[in-house]
């Protein structure tokens, strides 16, 4: 059986890289633009998100003490990538799409449950190849990836299955997938897909052996690198069905290339 997720420093606040983030001036404009882009009853959902939110902080602080300062918290993490997101082509984003880097934390605690699957619900998913799920659990941030969702269950390509990556073996990314599969289901469920429980378990779960951090300070970053990665060129003429892509190596990258994407993030 499915259980939902320790709830256990879910919060928004993470470890961030040394590099100083300045990203004040970009406010306003942020929140412009998530207005146009959220579902209509986005009051609704910022309600429910700063909730959370004051929750969280308050057992961030009760863990870490008042050490807050360089912290990637999702305000920030939303920032880079929705600034990533308008630097893309059309062409570029036509098959991919993403969800807010605090929906799979409130499924998992309970909090607005029903609401955030209406809200997935809204964004059409299964109209993308792949869908980027930004997860943040335990103080780390994880990058779940779905891929080719909108796939018919009885073809025979079988390509559909979920990405895991993981910028912290330490992290123990596997104990996260009895609550992705919940997600999973519900998000069928509510979108009226045939698929029941035994055919979502059929839906692989890989992990690739992906670069790792070199501190522990620098999960988002990684994880927006990803995400940067796969919309440029990383999934491209894929084929699931053998397993993980096979640009998805330990050796994909280098920590140098994440700081000089970080100094781009910065400069937007």
């Amino acid at each position: 059986m499915w259980g939902l997720l320790d709830g256990t420093q879910v919060g928004s606040l993470v470890n961030e890289s040394q590099i100083q983030c300045h990203i004040d001036k970009h406010s306003p404009r942020n929140m412009t633009s998530k207005r146009e882009a959220e579902p209509s009853n986005y009051d609704s959902f910022s309600e429910c998100k700063s909730s959370y939110l004051r929750r969280s902080t308050r057992q961030q602080h009760m863990a870490t003490g008042t050490q807050k300062r360089g912290k990637l918290d999702s305000r920030k993490f939303e920032v880079y990538l929705e600034n990533m997101w308008r630097c893309y082509t059309e062409e570029k984003k036509n098959s991919f799409t993403y969800l807010d880097s605090l929906w799979f934390s409130l499924y998992s605690k309970g909090a607005c449950k029903e609401k955030v699957l209406s809200w997935i619900k809204k964004k059409n998913i299964f109209s993308k190849k792949y869908v980027f799920v930004p997860i943040v659990q335990w103080g780390h941030w994880f990058l779940l990836i779905l891929c080719n969702f909108g796939e018919n269950p009885e073809a025979k390509t079988k390509s559909r299955c979920m990405l895991l990556l993981d910028s912290l073996k330490e992290a123990h990314a596997k104990k996260l997938e009895p609550g992705i599969r919940r997600f999973v289901f519900d998000i069928f469920n509510a979108e009226e897909r045939p698929e029941n429980k035994n055919a979502v378990n059929k839906i692989p779960l890989r992990i690739p052996k992906v670069p790792q951090q070199k501190s522990d300070t620098e999960c988002g970053f990684y994880v927006l690198y990803y995400i940067n990665l796969c919309v440029q060129s990383a999934l491209e003429s894929c084929s699931f069905s053998m397993g993980c892509p096979r640009v998805m190596k330990e050796d994909w990258f280098g920590p140098e290339e994440v700081e000089c994407f970080v100094r781009k993030l910065e400069s937007m």
